[in-house]
């Protein structure tokens, strides 16, 4: 992990994270979308560079609700594969949950697939606990 650097990554970084594309993303990145991505205040991105190449990323985004404090959600959580299991999403994902303590968010959390055991197992490295209560995913 020493050759690993874990940061807020910035409009500065789009470059990279073109070159990064679907080897770390869903899809390919949009250049466009990355620019209104980094234009919103609450939009936030950790990456893990190794040398010129960023090889993984945590995407948030922190919001307000009429009734609670400031929440962090945590989007999405991408390692790309010749640098999975070495502790990258972990350490990232601690990164992020800092970040988002320091935005003054008291609730954070993500969702994943029961299935994605690689996922659970990073955020409980990161500290995350599993909620009792299975969720039940509603798609429109």
């Amino acid at each position: 992990m020493k050759d690993i650097q874990i940061k807020i990554s910035t409009i500065d970084d789009l470059p990279a994270l073109i070159e990064a594309g679907d080897d770390l993303f869903d899809y390919e990145v949009k250049p466009e979308r990355a620019k209104e991505f980094f234009a919103d205040q609450r939009h936030h991105l950790v990456v893990a560079w190794h040398n010129d190449k960023i090889v993984g990323m945590v995407s948030a985004l922190d919001y307000v609700h009429p009734d609670k404090d400031l929440s962090l959600f945590i989007n999405e959580a991408s390692v790309v594969e010749a640098y999975q299991n070495r502790g990258i999403g972990r350490e990232m994902m601690k990164f992020m949950v800092a970040y988002g303590r320091e935005l003054g968010c008291g609730e954070i959390w993500v969702a994943t697939e029961a299935s994605n055991t690689q996922a659970r197992k990073a955020y409980a490295a990161a500290g995350g606990r599993e909620d009792d209560e299975p969720v039940v995913l509603i798609e429109f």
